[in-house]
Formats: C-alpha cells, sequence, structure tokens
C-alpha cells in the first residue's frame, strides 16, 4: 500500500499544503476574510481586478500655498476665484505615505524652457525667485503648474521631478495597489499680462508619452493595451471584466488624461481605442471604443451614472470637495456621497484639514486605509478588511511631514 501515501503527498502537493504544515490558502472561498488565516492578501491578489478597489487621493497635488502678498493681488481682481485657489498640500512623498493612491499634476508643455520662468504676479509683488527654481524653469521640458503667471508654486516643479519622486516611493512600496497619476494638460490664453500656454498638439502628446516612459519602465506602467488585450477595443475589454488581477497590479501606475473631448480627440489621433498610448483618456461617453475612465466629478448629481458606469465595469473619479466650499463650512455630506458612489477614486484638497476653518474638515478611508473594497461592485467580498493598509511608520511619517497652510485671509468668508 506504499502508493497510498505517495498519492495523499502529491494531492497535498498540488493543493499547495504541507504535511504537518498550516492548511492551504482557500482562494475560492467567496470572501476575503473566509480565506484563512493570513491569507485575506492572498485571496485579494487573486479574485479583485483593479477596478473593485477604492481609494480617496487628491487633486491638485503638488499645489502649494498661495503668499499673502500674491493673494492680495488675486482677490482684489477676482475675490470668488481667489477663494476658490486658497488650498495648500503637502509634499506628494507625504500624500502617498498617508494613504493616497490617486494624484493629480497639471502639466504646460515647454519644450524650449524658461516660458514660465518669471511669473507675472511674481514681478508684480517683486518676490525674489528660488535661482535654483529658475533654473529649473529654463531647462526644456513639461512644468508643473496650477495657474501659469499667478498660481504657480508647486512642491515638484517639473513634471519629470514628480514622476522621479513617485517612481522612487513606488519602488520602497512595491506592495502598493496601483497608483492612478490624473494628468491636466493646461493650454489657452492663460493669466491678462502672462505668457500665453502652448497648444498641445499631437507632437507634445508624445512627448509626454515619452516622458513617462523614460522616467518609467514598462513593468511599472498599466497601459490601455494592457487592458485592451485581445479585444478588439478597450471598451470590449473593460466590459469583459479584463482590468488587472490586483495581483499582477501591485507596484505599478496608471496614467489618465482628464481633459474634454476636444482634447482626448488630439492624444487618441485615428487610433481605434488607444493603441500605443501611455494614458486613459476621459472618455467623452461610454459608448466609445476607447472608454475605460470616466471623471464625473458631481457625485450629488451623477450618483446614478456613477453607479451604472462603475457596476459595468468603468473606472471612476469623482471628487469628494472642490473650490474649497466643504472645508469652510466643514459640509462632510457630498464627501460622504461621494464615497459611496463606487468611484474607484475620491479626490480631495483636504488629507489633513486647513486650521484656519473650523470643523477641521477632512476627507480620507478609515483605519488608514490606503485601499478598500469598491462599496458598489465588490463591497462583500473583502469582509470589511482593507486591501492596503498604511504602516505605521509611513504614517508618522505623514503626520510628521510639514504642511504650510494658507496664510489667514481678511478677505476669505467663513
Amino acid at each position: 500500500m506504499l502508493f497510498v501515501p505517495f498519492i495523499l503527498a502529491a494531492a497535498s502537493a498540488l493543493l499547495g499544503v504541507v504535511p504537518g504544515g498550516p492548511p492551504a490558502c482557500r482562494l475560492h472561498a467567496p470572501t476575503a476574510a473566509m480565506a484563512g488565516p493570513g491569507c485575506a492578501g492572498q485571496w485579494m491578489d487573486h479574485n479583485l481586478r483593479i477596478n473593485d478597489l477604492m481609494t480617496v487621493g487628491t487633486h491638485n497635488s503638488y499645489k502649494q500655498a498661495i503668499p499673502s502678498a500674491d493673494y492680495r493681488i488675486i482677490a482684489a481682481h477676482d475675490p470668488v476665484q481667489a477663494e476658490k485657489l486658497d488650498y495648500a498640500h503637502k509634499s506628494l512623498v507625504a500624500q502617498l505615505d498617508a494613504g493616497a493612491r490617486e494624484i493629480e499634476v497639471d502639466v504646460v508643455y515647454d519644450p524650449e524652457g524658461g516660458r514660465y520662468a518669471s511669473p507675472l504676479i511674481a514681478r508684480l509683488t517683486h518676490a525674489k525667485l528660488d535661482p535654483a527654481w529658475v533654473t529649473a524653469m529654463r531647462r526644456p521640458g513639461f512644468k508643473v503648474l496650477h495657474v501659469p503667471d499667478v498660481d504657480f508654486r508647486s512642491s515638484c516643479i517639473t513634471f519629470e521631478r514628480c514622476l522621479g519622486i513617485v517612481k522612487s516611493w513606488s519602488l520602497a512600496h512595491p506592495r502598493h495597489v496601483p497608483i492612478t497619476i490624473l494628468i491636466n494638460a493646461k493650454q489657452g490664453q492663460g493669466a491678462p499680462g502672462g505668457s500665453p500656454l502652448l497648444p498641445f498638439d499631437a507632437k507634445a502628446f508624445d512627448a509626454l508619452d515619452r516622458e513617462v516612459r523614460a522616467v518609467l519602465p514598462p513593468a511599472m506602467l498599466i497601459t490601455p493595451d494592457d487592458v485592451q488585450g485581445h479585444y478588439q477595443t478597450l471598451r470590449d475589454a473593460v466590459l469583459h471584466d479584463n482590468w488587472p488581477r490586483l495581483g499582477d497590479a501591485r507596484g505599478k501606475i496608471m496614467f489618465a488624461l482628464d481633459e474634454g473631448p476636444s482634447v482626448v480627440a488630439v492624444y487618441r489621433g485615428s487610433r481605434r481605442s488607444l493603441e500605443g498610448r501611455v494614458m486613459f483618456v476621459n472618455s467623452p461617453s461610454e459608448t466609445s471604443p476607447a472608454a475605460a475612465y470616466l471623471t464625473l466629478n458631481d457625485a450629488s448629481g451623477e450618483t446614478g451614472r456613477i453607479n451604472r458606469d462603475v457596476r459595468a465595469g468603468f473606472w471612476i473619479r469623482t471628487r469628494a470637495d472642490s473650490d474649497t466650499l466643504e472645508a469652510r463650512r466643514n459640509d462632510i455630506a457630498h464627501r460622504d456621497l461621494a464615497l459611496g458612489t463606487g468611484a474607484q477614486a475620491v479626490s480631495t484638497d483636504y488629507l489633513w484639514a486647513d486650521p484656519r476653518f473650523p470643523g477641521h474638515y477632512t476627507a480620507r478611508l478609515p483605519g488608514r486605509a490606503a485601499s478598500v473594497c469598491n462599496p458598489v461592485r465588490a463591497r462583500a467580498k473583502c469582509g470589511g478588511l482593507a486591501v492596503e493598509t498604511v504602516s505605521d511608520a509611513d504614517w508618522r511619517a505623514a503626520e510628521a511631514a510639514p504642511l504650510v497652510s494658507p496664510a489667514p485671509r481678511g478677505e476669505a468668508r467663513p
């Protein structure tokens, strides 16, 4: 009967059971909580797709506070707009340490360098600019600015530098859920009296894609081609649940162009979907062959559409707050609504409270979670367990990181 132990040993090996060792993880259990002791992470890696997750991210993640002298000029010209601009973030590293897995970067095209090196408002206030800042701004390449000539102070002033920061953080945290970087391609007239912004044509977008690929190797990226796979269009792939499994996507980064239809059309060109491109695009409709991601910022007015799109398989970004309004009023109703819509990324300007405002409004996931199961697609699957939790060391570092909040403004409404 020697063959009986042999058969048992072979069966144990196939099942991943070590004789006398702990039982194998039950990866086909209905929920992560039922997968076995210490098995929740493996279960999630095997059973969750990246559109089954939710995170709180940040809006204009690079933005720093507007100095008082600048603010007075802006408020004298347009007090309402001044209030909308009156917020600031900690560094990108601090945001990632605190659990943000979606960030937003605004880029301007500057192929020859120097176009934005002498901001109008700095000239008006006779501000002394950091020589290192001026040197960096004079070099060719994409710059990161909120409102050129007006609200220009950024924690990472070049796109290459922002990418490098995220890359270094990612490599030090290889088990993080995917980080999404939303891109706004700034163009148009710019501020009155300032430098007109260069348009983003196909050449500019080709250069933007190249800059991403120059910093981030293919193994760190999730691209539209990765999702489309063998399907005829990206939309077909999304509707057939072809987003990567979590286990294949940890430690990776994906990009999303958050722009309107005309700009998206330039980026897409004559492609059927987004073949060869780095970024997903804010699709003008769910019927587009390139549809995979949509920005639907009005969580209260578009709740039903967000719910339907998430259930269908699309990746959605919405906002918990905007224009400083919710923070000034400590209005958590819109935030809580946004968190319940199912949008995979809920953006905020307030991972940390602004000490000027009563109520200390913030938007975060509970329990130091960086990512949780999506409340529409996968609420029951995780059994209440977080998909990713911020480590104690990262949490302490994030909380200790400086936040230079905007100064008290006499013009600001309560």
